[in-house]
């Protein structure tokens, strides 16, 4: 990677989640060989190969769920497990023969930009200097588990672990089981552990709006009929984005939108929850829409369960064997899953990056991170992040967003190369621009209506989430400007063996 026999550019991509592997597989379908994807596990998949709590499966319809330019047709399921998902993405690296491409194993602890050279030089958690000429980061935002400060939990003698480490080595037949947290993770795997454990406990902070999901198995003819026709495929897919995509105006708090899908909830709440104090619980304190909209048709019967409570009191401490509630209950535990989440607004972290002048990106953000379309940063040259701040959704598919976001850096890496550019770097008017005009765009939603949530600060500011629909963000994204970036020539261009990038044409949902 520290050199490039042909001259051509070499590409440092810190991850090989979906954001990686779609980078590095439009790389490849132009021509590029000369990137390297870095990968602190042994194994490809990011979130998908890190969460493999029971049930775990994914909250976007399959379909949806996977890249246009490689249309899986034949999944097992409306809504795919997690073990598919990471096959698929498996799949998709073994057909694009990225394994030589990436070094497993290998911890990204930090990078550092060279003026002189117009590099990025890298630094393993090994010690390992690497140059790089672009830094692509695609580690996403829900990578690094958030475990919370609770008085006692360090001196628990049973297990506990954090639902995005399971501990599948830990029986819980038979166990007395606290889980605390119920938001997307939790609402997976307690209704698949719940007939095994002798008794589960729900600490639950806040309830949740809960959509039925309407899940089943696509029989062999319908997967046959998409794997012959696809054309089929393609329709479906562009069905299912539709359908998700009308849902945008309520986050914009539109009535009648909030209204009709409020009312499906709380009829599916009130009709499959048999003890009326257990439908109150369940009764979300917040406006809908505010937090992550939480699908599942196994949740709710799960509470009906004669073994499964709901712990309303919030936790005080924890003991060498039980939970004390605020409200003075002392409740037995074996083991504690905690379905806590994860510290999503800490982009990159704990990676530490200094662009221009030795700045770190740190203090850059100084809490609040933010980035041009959430790919790029004043002061940090050849610097593309994927799956940044500001382009979260509540309403579709991510992949939608990083097939986009993939696009515009193959457009910027053209244009640099049409051009001789040695690099370039966001103008800070241009940053603060789009950072202001998205800021007062997210005060007009439900999100900001709404207290806590993994979506935002802690003083407020919502950094995680776009402010538009998915089509205005392909809009925006859909061409590089490089008028928007300060440019440096090469001091002298070398000709290149690989041929240059072409134009990525093609729509991020073709």
């Amino acid at each position: 990677m520290n050199t490039s026999a042909d001259g051509s550019r070499r590409i440092a991509i810190i991850g090989s989640g979906f954001a990686g592997l779609c980078l590095a597989i439009q790389l490849k379908k132009r021509g590029v060989e000369s990137f390297t994807i870095f990968e602190k596990a042994g194994r490809i998949g990011g979130t998908w190969r890190d969460n493999t709590y029971p049930g775990a499966c994914c909250d976007v319809p399959a379909f949806s769920y996977c890249f246009s330019f490689e249309q899986k047709t034949d999944w097992s399921r409306k809504w795919a497990p997690q073990s598919e998902i990471l096959e698929y993405m498996e799949s998709c690296a073994r057909k694009y023969d990225l394994a030589r491409h990436i070094r497993f194993n290998t911890e990204i602890a930090g990078a550092r930009w060279d003026a002189d050279e117009n590099v990025w030089r890298l630094k393993t958690a090994a010690g390992e200097e690497v140059v790089a000429d672009v830094l692509v980061s695609g580690v996403g935002q829900l990578n690094r588990p958030s475990i919370p400060k609770i008085e006692g939990l360090e001196n628990f003698k049973g297990v506990s672990f954090h639902s995005a480490r399971w501990r599948h080595d830990v029986d819980l037949t038979g166990r007395d089981v606290a889980v605390i947290g119920n938001a997307a993770s939790a609402i997976q795997f307690i209704p698949v552990i719940a007939p095994q454990v002798r008794k589960l406990s729900i600490f639950q902070r806040s309830a949740n709006w809960m959509v039925e999901r309407g899940d089943r198995a696509y029989t062999d003819a319908e997967k046959e009929r998409f794997t012959r026709h696809r054309i089929l495929a393609l329709a479906y897919r562009w069905l299912i984005y539709f359908q998700h995509e009308i849902n945008w105006p309520i986050f914009r708090r539109v009535k009648f939108f909030v209204e009709r899908t409020q009312k499906m909830c709380e009829q599916y709440r009130r009709s499959t929850l048999k003890d009326p104090k257990l439908q109150e619980s369940q009764l979300p304190d917040y406006p809908f829409g505010g937090k992550r909209m939480l699908i599942s048709d196994d949740y709710f019967p799960a509470l009906n369960r004669e073994n499964v409570e709901v712990v309303l009191g919030g936790i005080d401490r924890v003991t060498e064997n039980a939970l004390v509630t605020k409200d003075g209950r002392t409740i037995p535990a074996d083991v504690i899953v905690l379905a806590t989440g994860f510290q999503s607004t800490s982009f990159l972290a704990p990676m530490a990056i200094n662009g221009v002048g030795g700045r770190s990106l740190n203090d850059e953000w100084n809490g609040a991170a933010r980035a041009y379309l959430g790919i790029t940063v004043a002061g940090f040259p050849n610097l593309f992040l994927m799956y940044g701040p500001n382009t979260n959704l509540g309403h579709n598919s991510i992949i939608f967003m990083i097939e986009c976001q993939a696009n515009y850096i193959l457009g910027c890496l053209e244009e640099m190369d049409s051009r001789g550019l040695a690099s370039i770097e966001l103008s800070r008017d241009v940053m603060e621009s789009f950072d202001t005009r998205v800021q007062r765009e997210l005060q007009r939603t439900v999100w900001a209506a709404t207290g806590k949530s993994w979506y935002k600060t802690e003083d407020g500011r919502i950094t995680n989430n776009w402010s538009g629909s998915t089509i205005r963000y392909w809009w925006e994204s859909r061409h590089a400007d490089l008028s928007l970036y300060h440019q440096r020539v090469r001091a002298r261009v070398t000709e290149r063996i690989a041929r240059p990038l072409e134009t990525a044409a093609h729509h991020a949902a073709d």
